[in-house]
């Protein structure tokens, strides 16, 4: 097979690249996804993360190694291995992030990535159909976002609850301004999930210079001198050399990415060199940067109905069942949180610096089942952790995942700032309309004191979970720990980009998703105009 570009990995990023240069009509482009295709109907009901989340089948199942910041515990990371990535099997959240974000990406010498740069992609990504759109809001991209078909009291209660607390009401954390409390947006179209594969391939799929090949996982880059000029992969049990007359883009994520780089002899030739494997270019910060967002999960008991209790029995959920079927609304059409905050834990801060998930339900693990009694959860994150860890190769086969060491919580601010994002939680479950409504606080529990730093801490090691939002491990820049520039080509070679959440150079303040597409789509340009010159 030959095409003049060749993209491996057709997730949030992968999908909107591939879409805009078919798109444009004069190049032949291949999409290498190492998963299935997005046919499994679990993926379109929103609801179904609860079954594609640690099914092998669209899950990569990651998992971390021990890590001291979290009391020595190793934990899931799922990430999406089917069309569309992670954006078929995630919460469906919809979070831009904060537009000093984008402008400290320039600040670090990320030219042409600062707000100004990158929202006309967002606003090029989205049509959104929810009230009061701004200019700061797209209207007719191929992305669909909306608010929620759900509402549940128990999350309103907390809304109103937080504003008692004195927190401001924010309509619109995508606009101009993030801070303050609300619900969040959705990438729905009715009530159906729409991925990144269902927004930008489902429309491109009858294009001629578009192929698709699922099932196909990537295993190297194929370099001649020091351009790459294709890439390896196993296809139905064989090896297929895939050729690239213009460009490879690695869409792979902040883990395939760096791991297939790695695996092909770029990066620090320390961590790839003991599996045999030949140096092609020397760049130290492959697999580093490696930043993840941590949720501690602060449980309530209710007196209110939540999902706990709607879902408890069999007749219960063959009547969600058949009033999604008739109507495509109900708890089917729930996402991974209802209501969400953008905080601040001091008021001398510029900007939030921690974020809320509000869910109304509760479990230890969502693939383990809910709580036998009525509950919300009150996630609550750091958006901007200074902790950063790092990915090492196990072996030299694309099938053993790379060692994950996430360095959780490796600084004084990440502790403090968990603490009091926790302490904030509870905080705001003693204002009404949401305190008479508590019977108990199940989670941190009467045996941590609010006040208690050092207990909250611990509690946080012992029991803190990603969000899902690993980023950073090819990060964008000019220093010498960077391995892309900011027109994301990797340093040092030539016919090779990575356009994913893994070329951040910094973790955005939120969900990493609409990030991901934005830079599959800014991407698309960048390709398009090297293309042409």
């Amino acid at each position: 097979m030959e095409a003049d570009f060749v993209i491996v990995g057709a997730g949030s990023a992968g999908c909107a690249l591939a879409g805009r240069l078919s798109e444009d009509g004069r190049y032949d482009v291949i999409l290498l996804e190492a998963g299935p295709k997005d046919s499994n109907p679990w993926i379109h009901i929103p609801v179904g993360y609860f079954r594609t989340m640690g099914n092998p089948r669209t899950d990569w199942r990651y998992k971390t190694q021990a890590d001291a910041g979290i009391a020595g515990r190793s934990i899931n990371w799922p990430r999406g291995r089917v069309l569309g990535g992670s954006s078929s099997i995630n919460g469906l959240l919809y979070v831009r992030g904060q537009p000093q974000d984008y402008d400290g990406w320039a600040q670090m010498g990320c030219v042409g990535w600062s707000w100004d740069g990158v929202l006309p992609y967002f606003k090029r990504s989205e049509t959104w159909k929810g009230p009061n759109g701004t200019d700061l809001r797209g209207t007719d991209g191929p992305l669909s976002v909306q608010t929620s078909r759900l509402r549940r009291e128990i999350v309103d209660r907390w809304v109103d609850a937080a504003v008692a607390a004195g927190y401001k009401r924010n309509a619109d954390y995508n606009d101009a301004d993030q801070e303050g409390v609300g619900y969040f947006q959705l990438t729905m179209t009715g009530g159906r999930r729409c991925s990144s594969a269902v927004a930008y391939l489902k429309p491109a799929r009858r294009r001629s210079n578009l192929k698709i090949v699922t099932n196909a996982q990537t295993e190297r880059i194929l370099f001649e001198s020091r351009t790459a000029v294709g890439v390896r992969a196993r296809i139905g049990g064989s090896k297929t050399d895939i050729r690239a007359r213009k460009e490879i883009i690695l869409c792979a994520g902040a883990i395939g990415s760096p791991q297939l780089l790695m695996l092909s002899g770029v990066g620090d030739p320390d961590d790839f060199r003991p599996h045999g494997i030949e140096t092609q270019v020397e760049l130290k910060g492959v697999g580093k940067n490696l930043q993840d967002h941590l949720q501690a999960r602060p449980v309530f008991k209710t007196a209110l109905s939540t999902i706990n209790v709607e879902t408890d029995n069999l007749i219960k959920k063959a009547g969600i069942a058949l009033q999604y079927a008739l109507t495509q609304r109900g708890p089917m059409t729930m996402a991974a949180s209802l209501g969400t905050g953008f905080l601040k834990t001091e008021p001398h801060l510029d900007t939030p610096d921690i974020q809320f998930h509000i869910q109304p339900f509760s479990a230890d693990s969502p693939g383990e089942g809910a709580h036998k009694f009525s509950a919300f959860t009150a996630s609550v994150l750091q958006l901007r952790p200074e902790s950063a860890g790092h990915l090492t190769l196990r072996s030299g086969d694309i099938d053993d995942h790379p060692a994950i060491h996430p360095n959780y919580l490796a600084t004084d601010t990440d502790c403090r700032t968990i603490v009091k994002g926790i302490q904030i939680a509870r905080k705001i479950a003693q204002h009404e309309p949401l305190r008479s409504q508590i019977t108990e606080e199940h989670a941190p529990g009467n045996e941590v004191a609010l006040d208690d730093e050092e207990a909250t801490l611990d509690w946080a090691r012992r029991t803190a979970v990603t969000i899902y939002h690993p980023t950073g491990t090819c990060k964008m820049g000019t220093d010498p720990m960077a391995v892309v520039d900011p027109r994301l080509k990797v340093h040092g070679l030539d016919g090779l980009r990575v356009a994913d959440a893994s070329i951040m150079p910094r973790i955005v303040s939120g969900n990493t998703n609409a990030p991901a597409i934005m830079i599959g789509e800014k991407a698309s340009d960048l390709v398009l105009e090297d293309a042409r010159a």
